[in-house]
């Protein structure tokens, strides 16, 4: 038994994926990351979890959240929103961001059968230095709370932490997360059949230099 949470942000002009912009409008870009966050709920659909909630920053969730608890993030900097989140779950539970639109169900299924004697965590690594998931057998959000957050090495601090705490951690695949263009054009070439690559096509040639700077 596994809750799933997606931590999202409302997709509006200006307050979402601001680095991509230039060469994307702030427009284009909330309108890649809407759909980067539909890429997500769609992929994750087919997992077996007992809960689902979308931590959401916003007032209008998306339609693809539709059967979501949607649960108000808290103030604070992420590591208070992230920490309050586990503290509201009260069995296994994972949480995934919206910036990894390539993830797959196959990549989190080990997380949502019977997790072995000798795992009390699952984490995910990013590529910037970030983590893209993280899951824990008994959630407890001190367990976050104080990890420097949005840092090159915040992925290293946050295993560390979770490490020190005694925790036996399963790695999970490192995956890219969106912030700049570059990151854009790599994600859409592992999943070119979803929305977040026809949406970046769609925008026209004039970003195809983004792929090569």
């Amino acid at each position: 038994m596994t809750t799933l949470i997606v931590i999202a942000k409302e997709c509006l002009p200006g307050k979402v994926k601001t680095r991509l912009h230039p060469p994307l409008s702030l427009a284009q870009a909330a309108e890649l990351a809407a759909a980067s966050l539909d890429d997500t709920l769609e992929a994750v659909a087919a997992l077996p979890a007992t809960r689902r909630v979308l931590a959401f920053d916003g007032e209008i969730p998306p339609a693809a959240a539709a059967g979501y608890d949607i649960v108000p993030q808290v103030a604070g900097g992420l590591d208070e929103r992230l920490g309050a989140i586990f503290d509201g779950c009260t069995e296994p539970a994972v949480l995934i961001g919206m910036d990894t639109p390539q993830v797959s169900a196959a990549l989190l299924a080990p997380i949502f059968t019977a997790w072995p004697d000798d795992v009390d965590a699952w984490f995910g690594p990013a590529a910037d230095g970030g983590f893209w998931a993280l899951a824990l057998r008994q959630p407890n959000g001190d367990l976050i709370r104080g990890v420097p957050m949005s840092r090159d090495d915040t992925g290293d601090r946050q295993l560390d932490r979770l490490r020190s705490a005694g925790l036996r951690v399963r790695m999970l695949p490192t995956l890219t997360d969106v912030d700049h263009i570059e990151d854009a054009h790599h994600v859409a070439a592992l999943a070119p059949n979803r929305r977040f690559a026809a949406t970046l096509a769609g925008f026209g040639a004039a970003l195809l230099s983004g792929a090569s700077r």
